[in-house]
């Protein structure tokens, strides 16, 4: 019989990654209407004492494979003890971040036990009379909005964007179980040699951690454009993002992209700047905890999930609203 939802607890030098803790958050939810419970999976080297905080965000049971091969990812040993966890412990979900590590891992996986994926979900929910796990994901290019169920096969596999699940407040009076497995792994699974690592000096912005997002898309004209939305998040002590349409035109860099083809973010405050609200531009910023879109255009679908809507010239409201919070901060 199958049970409990799994979670792909990813770790990379040791330090667990954010979306792993994410997504224990919303297999808590998942598991809590099932009635089961939650269980992350972590794999790695000298890695076991990460397992407290795992329990700490919500876990109620910590799977852990120690191993040398696992020291850094390789797609072959960790698909192998993936496989075997999955084989030896029958679970009814099983959820990945949609990292380059997570959407590397899990279609190996899935076509190795015989079951189905729904990749890059911004939804999971499960259904009252079913209890099958509803899958939701942008489809054809991102115009709709897709649910999609595993009614067949066991576990239900979804890989999930970081960003897109809020993270439970770490809770250290938690107590749960952790159990290490040993795969046998052998000379024949480690199927690439890593020569060398090496760590990249250039930190690039990221965006999922802001608090606050002054973001701007087409409307905002020209890369001089965004000097205005610049100014506004150093008031704001925000960070500046932007829509797929700015980035592709040069106004700024990719890794401040936000949307399907970009990143997941759900800050505290995000604002919307002559952002005209397609699907795919929502689907990586809806959740976010306050929306204000300011555009020219009063019919433009961005309103539709705005709290608050602004109809007027980004270039006129931008200047005045950045002098009127300095104003109100130096009171």
């Amino acid at each position: 019989m199958c049970k409990d939802v799994y979670v792909f607890a990813e770790q990379r030098d040791g330090n667990l990654q954010k979306v792993g803790i994410e997504l224990i958050g919303e297999a808590r939810k998942l598991a809590d209407d099932l009635g089961q419970n939650v269980v992350a999976v972590l794999l790695g080297n000298q890695i076991k004492d990460k397992a407290s905080e795992l329990i700490a965000h919500g876990a109620d049971k910590v799977v852990v494979v120690d191993d040398e091969m696992l020291a850094e990812y390789v797609t072959e040993p960790y698909a192998k003890a993936m496989m075997e966890i999955i084989q030896s412990h029958n679970p009814e979900i099983v959820l990945y971040g949609a990292t380059s590590i997570g959407r590397d891992l899990a279609p190996r996986v899935s076509a190795r036990i015989h079951t189905g994926l729904t990749a890059d979900c911004t939804k999971l929910d499960i259904d009252e009379e079913t209890k099958l796990l509803m899958m939701t994901r942008p489809a054809f290019g991102g115009n709709i909005m897709a649910t999609i169920v595993c009614e067949d096969f066991r576990p239900q596999m979804a890989t999930v964007r970081p960003g897109v699940m809020k993270a439970l407040e770490a809770d250290e009076s938690r107590q749960g179980e952790v159990e290490v497995v040993e795969v046998n792994f052998t000379d024949a699974d480690m199927n690439v040699k890593i020569r060398e690592v090496v760590k990249t000096t250039h930190k690039s912005v990221d965006i999922t951690e802001a608090k606050i997002l002054v973001a701007g898309g087409r409307g905002v004209g020209n890369a001089e454009g965004f000097k205005d939305l610049e100014a506004l998040a150093d008031t704001l002590d925000g960070e500046v993002a932007a829509s797929r349409a700015a980035v592709d035109s040069g106004w700024i860099s990719n890794d401040r992209q936000v949307g399907q083809t970009g990143k997941t973010v759900r800050p505290e405050l995000y604002l919307a700047c002559g952002i005209s609200g397609a699907i795919q531009h929502a689907a990586g910023m809806e959740n976010s905890e306050f929306i204000v879109a300011i555009n020219r255009d009063e019919d433009a679908a961005i309103f539709d999930i705005a709290d608050l809507g602004i109809v007027g010239d980004i270039k006129k409201i931008l200047p005045k609203l950045n002098d009127a919070i300095k104003v109100v901060k130096e009171k």
